[in-house]
């Protein structure tokens, strides 16, 4: 029986708490391992889950945390040996089950992804459920065979999922990147993310939709959803797609069908969530081999027992780029 700490949320009828508790180690049931976790990572998602009457959670205390890279230090599987390098993305991680806010962690034998040889823990986790949305989405417009010099709009720019799917696009050689951000003060940092254009939403948007605008945009990805998603659309040319990975703005999405109809448009979603497991080994292989990228992606490191100011940036929307979590708390 080990002893360890672990960020914990718990909610009695209107009582909502959170913070560092110390918790111990249970046998290891059948078909599971136990890690030894070295870096998390915040994700919108896991700021949701840390906070009041969000619905992310359903089964109070839980452990947040949608990911989780470090070392496996018991298996009660073939699948793994014990000292195997993993990562854990998704599934229940952090929902359903505890997640990566936590020094040990327990999951399914059948969830871990082994880290690619030259990735470690703690860049897997600079890009963490963001990077692997990202490459999922930047994916999705090289199948639908996007030409490199077409103009393409990323949402919520200064986002993790946002800033880099930017980055991953510069780096593949796509030249007309527009990003769309409603910071300001972001737009140096974009541009050497490799947004060719930054956009405010007022800029680009109209006051009043129409169900279709002059055609500007080949490829959407978009990390914002509700209204934003909708007056987009009207805007895309014709076979052009979109990749709709967030909901920040809303889960509804008010608009009409011409636009799918009248420019053979796409809506393509990207869920990060249950990817099959080949899909999911081939991801991180993409992002190791360009994780370069990483240093020109704005990322923080916070201690797993000071998370409260990151998810309140989260929440009001005053977050740019990583925050990744050390699970090592120095005394």
């Amino acid at each position: 029986m080990t002893h360890f700490l672990a960020f914990e949320v718990t909610q009695v009828d209107n009582i909502f708490s959170r913070g560092v508790v110390s918790k111990q180690t249970e046998k290891l049931v059948s078909d599971q391992v136990r890690i030894n976790v070295e870096y998390s990572d915040i994700n919108y998602k896991d700021a949701l889950a840390a906070s009041k009457n969000s619905n992310v959670i359903r089964e109070y205390p839980k452990v947040p945390g949608i990911d989780l890279a470090g070392t496996i230090s018991q298996s009660n599987s073939l699948l793994w040996k014990v000292g195997e390098r993993v990562l854990v993305t998704g599934f229940g991680l952090g929902v359903a089950k505890d997640g990566g806010f936590s020094q040990i962690q327990d999951v399914p034998a059948s969830w871990p992804v082994a880290l690619p040889e030259d990735l470690s823990a703690k860049e897997a986790m600079a890009f963490g459920t963001a990077g692997f949305t990202a490459a999922l989405c930047v994916q999705a417009l090289i199948k639908q065979k996007i030409a490199s010099e077409a103009s393409i709009l990323v949402t919520g720019a200064s986002g993790g999922v946002a800033s880099i799917a930017i980055a991953l696009l510069k780096e593949l050689g796509f030249t007309n990147i527009t990003a769309l951000s409603a910071k300001n003060e972001q737009e140096t940092y974009l541009s050497a993310l490799g947004a060719q254009k930054i956009l405010k939403p007022e800029e680009l948007l109209p006051e009043k939709n129409r169900p279709l605008a002059k055609e500007k945009f080949a490829a959407v990805i978009d990390t914002v959803g509700g209204d934003m998603l909708a007056a987009i659309l009207p805007f895309m040319q014709y076979d052009g797609c979109v990749a709709l990975c967030g909901n920040a703005a809303g889960n509804q999405l008010n608009t009409t069908v011409l636009p799918f109809i009248l420019r053979n448009i796409r809506l393509i979603g990207i869920d990060s969530v249950n990817v099959k497991q080949e899909k999911r080994r081939a991801i991180w292989e993409f992002l190791a081999k360009h994780k370069k990228i990483l240093n020109k992606i704005q990322v923080q490191e916070v201690i797993l027992t000071d998370l409260d100011d990151t998810i309140e940036a989260i929440l009001d929307a005053r977050h740019v780029g990583r925050t990744i979590v050390e699970m090592e708390v120095k005394k």
